[in-house]
């Protein structure tokens, strides 16, 4: 088994191809920060999410990731409400008379930070960046936001968890130390949101890097830059529950166009349940809960039923997000600009 994630992680990352190199969010929605930078600062309070994703139950080296997100405004202090607000001043959240007096953001900055962990068998890569963003309003209820992100990966590669059924594989090399390197990270987006929509484009790894993972001239790979197309939007069941439909687009050079469609069906602020189907993988089931005005905690699972190769030995994926809210003057319950 060690030998086939080897194969695998040997197939994803050498030999000069382009594949995906950043991990997959079934929860895109609850934190569409995680992926532009552009939504830094669009709450009133300082937003914190933690998540972690254990991929591929039962496969020995499957992927795992961890992530925690910050990021808040900096002089914002409207008091606007958006498609995820929570309840505020003992009105309907999802009421639609609700939304009739919802304004654009008034001109603000954000800032944020971002750690992400992704490890892969004997492969782990720790990803940092701050953020800066800047919001306006371009009309009454339209409002759009540009960001970017600068800092630095670190990429290890360690020995002692590689079992090879020969003593030696050009792939690997022949040093006996742990090899580690650490590259630039540059992030950018854009993000246009109203009360009942949003769309957003970001681009990852915008700095194309090359680099030996292992020590050897043959095996090689390149960091290559990730597209991001999102967009969304919600609408009444009736007045206590909304449903928002979501789609993202994601786009690497040399590979298929990948798509996650999602839904999120809302009942005020208190609670969502949803699914989520990536293309050509599988489908996940999400449930959350809103508890208090500083909580939130959500979980998907995925069924990994697709046609990649280890799809059909694997018991599923779980991954898990909480959100933290700092200075909520106004009492939110849940975001009410990033849905």
């Amino acid at each position: 088994m060690r030998r086939l994630i080897l194969m695998f992680v040997v197939l994803c990352c050498g030999g000069l191809i382009q594949a995906q190199q950043r991990p997959h969010y079934t929860q895109y929605i609850m934190n569409n920060y995680i992926v532009n930078p552009a939504i830094g600062g669009i709450e009133n309070y300082v937003d914190i999410k933690l998540s972690t994703r254990n991929q591929w139950i039962g496969i020995d080296g499957a992927p795992k990731t961890f992530y925690a997100t910050i990021h808040g405004a900096i002089g914002k202090s409207d008091h606007r409400e958006s498609a995820t607000s929570f309840d505020m001043k003992g009105q309907n959240p999802r009421g639609k008379e609700y939304w009739a007096t919802y304004t654009s953001a008034p001109p603000h900055h954000g800032l944020g930070f971002t750690a992400v962990n992704y490890s892969t068998g004997y492969i782990n890569r720790m990803t940092t960046y701050g953020t800066y963003s800047y919001h306006v309003g371009i009309n009454g209820t339209t409002s759009l936001a540009a960001g970017f992100g600068a800092g630095f990966s670190s990429i290890n590669v360690n020995r002692s968890k590689i079992t090879l059924a020969t003593a030696f594989d050009p792939a690997i090399g022949t040093a006996t130390n742990d090899i580690s390197k650490v590259k630039p990270e540059l992030n950018a987006g854009l993000w246009l949101y109203s009360s009942n929509y949003f769309a957003g484009l970001s681009a990852q790894q915008i700095i194309p890097v090359k680099f030996n993972l292992v020590d050897s001239s043959v095996y090689k790979s390149t960091l290559v830059p990730h597209v991001f197309a999102t967009a969304g939007y919600r609408f009444f069941l009736n007045e206590d529950i909304s449903a928002i439909p979501s789609v993202m687009f994601r786009y690497i050079a040399s590979t298929p166009t990948a798509m996650d469609v999602n839904l999120k069906v809302q009942y005020r602020d208190l609670m969502w349940l949803g699914g989520n189907y990536r293309k050509g993988d599988g489908f996940s089931g999400m449930v959350g809960l809103n508890i208090a005005q500083t909580f939130n905690v959500s979980y998907a699972y995925d069924l990994n039923k697709g046609k990649y190769m280890l799809s059909t030995m694997n018991r599923g994926t779980h991954e898990i997000v909480l959100g933290f809210t700092l200075n909520n003057a106004y009492g939110d319950l849940c975001p009410r600009n990033i849905w």
